[in-house]
């Protein structure tokens, strides 16, 4: 323990002990309360809202349509006590049509009125009433009168249906007056349960105000004057005054925080010191950098130089040991031996072998240093230009190629595009079995692990293949996996063509998924405005 925490630790020890309870005690108590308020205003406003929905519901939804669906059978009986009297007096069997409608309201209504009230005893009895009355009425009156029109016999008095009819009448009126009662009465009391629950409501949002008043004094008691101490202090210390001690004020909380900011100022006094000493080795540091940087760009533009003039002065020594070795072989051709001939072959292909290694090193060289254009290019421009350069290839293998009629526009550099298009399908060509004919797809690949921006693009053959165990190594520069005797080259080819799609940001692999012949997957940015990409077409032999 150091000398400086240990006093800061004494003192906050005696100030928990001066102080009392804790912040933390104080607020688990005001929570707690608040806990236990919002559980019981929580639990007795679920009671008024349930009693008031209740009670609502049974108005909107019991006695409402109850008294909608008796006037609707008052209305159906009316309708039929309207028809017999029209029928008895005119003789029209069509004025029975009320009667025929009344009787299917009445049954339609009786049955939902029973329903929506199902649970009220005293709107069963008066249904009842109503019916017994209605069937009555019928059985007495209405059925007999009917019969009497249809059978000519002698017709009831007018009078004596409207006696009877005046008894449903009478029911249907106790009937009605009875819902209005049971109406008024849901009324009254679902507006005492409005009532009262927006009085208890008014309560509770009275008793929380109360209690986050309370709060609020606590939390500035508390936390907030004390915090205040400590943050104008940590300010002058912020500001450069390393000296200003961070007052222990307030809940043992907020003096551990001033104790921990406390301690903090020593070390950063003592932090401060170490890092204007680092400062001072970085500068040095840095100025030593700067120089190296000098140095690194000097050297680079020497070797570009120098890798510029070896690379013409190695060949224009090549150029004249095969200029002289064919013209030696031109000349004295008839006084050498077969052996002699084979030594002038050798040294001449010897020489041009060291002229291809020494331009195929160079372009290798020069990929993101002297080709680094960044532009939109119509990918098919460079795949045209790469065929073109291929024709002579593709004409003698008698290959048969695969594009789509259109690529998608790209970012990159024409010139690389062509060397990577010219590789892919030379390589293609040039590896291809010699057991059946060549076919090469270029084709848009569906590649689910590419970056967003970029799209995949593949070439397929059907030739030799490679082993899935060369898969990388192929793609290593000077790496052969046959002899020069079999195939020839440099061993640049693919190296090339990872470094293009490398720079370019994309990726390159051997899909070693693919069984005949082999697949080569490469992604590359496509330009923002790139349309979408016909079905491809066929191409045979030389490319078009």
């Amino acid at each position: 323990m150091t000398p400086t925490t240990q006093p800061l630790q004494e003192r906050r020890g005696l100030a928990a002990d001066r102080h009392g309870p804790s912040l933390r005690t104080w607020l688990t108590t005001v929570l707690v309360v608040l806990a236990l308020m919002v559980v019981g205003t929580g639990a007795l406003g679920a009671t008024l809202l349930s009693r008031t929905t209740t009670a609502g519901n049974r108005l909107v939804d019991g006695i409402l349509p109850a008294q909608r669906d008796a006037l609707r059978l008052e209305t159906a009986l009316l309708d039929q006590e309207t028809g017999i009297r029209g029928y008895l007096l005119a003789d029209e069997p069509a004025l029975l049509e009320p009667y025929e409608r009344g009787l299917a309201n009445e049954a339609t209504a009786a049955q939902r009125l029973s329903t929506v009230l199902e649970g009220d005893a005293r709107v069963r009895g008066d249904l009842a009433a109503v019916q017994e009355a209605a069937r009555a009425w019928r059985q007495e009156f209405a059925v007999p009168a009917i019969a009497s029109v249809e059978d000519g016999g002698p017709r009831p008095s007018l009078q004596t249906g409207k006696d009877r009819f005046d008894e449903v009448r009478r029911r249907i009126a106790a009937q009605q007056a009875h819902l209005d009662r049971i109406q008024a009465e849901a009324r009254t009391t679902f507006g005492e349960a409005r009532t009262q629950r927006d009085r208890i409501l008014l309560a509770i949002v009275a008793a929380f105000l109360l209690a986050g008043a309370a709060l609020a004094v606590l939390l500035h008691i508390g936390v907030l004057r004390p915090l205040a101490l400590v943050r104008t202090a940590s300010r002058r210390v912020a500001n450069g005054a390393f000296d200003e001690q961070i007052p222990l004020r307030g809940p043992a909380e907020l003096r551990d925080l001033a104790a921990a900011v406390e301690a903090m100022r020593h070390r950063t006094v003592a932090e401060l010191n170490e890092s204007r000493r680092n400062a001072e080795r970085l500068d040095r540091t840095a100025a030593e950098l700067d120089a190296q940087a000098v140095e690194l760009r000097r050297s680079n533009a020497e070797l570009e130089q120098f890798a510029y003039v070896a690379s013409h002065d190695l060949q224009e020594p090549l150029r004249k040991v095969a200029s002289f070795c064919q013209l030696l072989e031109k000349r004295y051709g008839d006084q050498l031996d077969a052996r002699g001939t084979q030594y002038i072959a050798f040294a001449v292909d010897g020489a041009k072998r060291m002229q291809v290694l020494i331009n195929d090193l160079l372009a290798f060289s020069r990929v993101g240093r002297i080709q680094d254009a960044r532009e939109t290019v119509a990918l098919d421009g460079p795949l045209d230009r790469a065929l073109r350069n291929l024709a002579a290839a593709v004409e003698e293998s008698d290959a048969q190629i695969t594009r789509p009629e259109r690529l998608p526009d790209v970012v990159g550099d024409p010139t690389l595009l062509t060397m990577l298009w010219q590789n892919l399908l030379g390589n293609a060509v040039k590896f291809r079995s010699p057991d059946r004919t060549a076919r090469v797809e270029v084709a848009v690949a569906d590649e689910p692990a590419a970056d967003p921006g970029f799209a995949a693009f593949s070439v397929t053959d059907n030739g030799i293949g490679v082993p899935a165990e060369f898969a990388e190594k192929v793609f290593v520069i000077f790496q052969r996996l046959h002899g020069r005797e079999t195939y020839g080259g440099t061993g640049i080819g693919l190296a090339l063509c990872k470094k293009i799609v490398e720079h370019a940001g994309g990726q390159i692999r051997i899909d070693t998924a693919h069984q005949e012949g082999t697949r080569i997957v490469f992604t590359l940015p496509v330009a923002p405005d790139a349309g979408a990409v016909p079905d491809p077409v066929l191409t045979e032999g030389t490319p078009s």
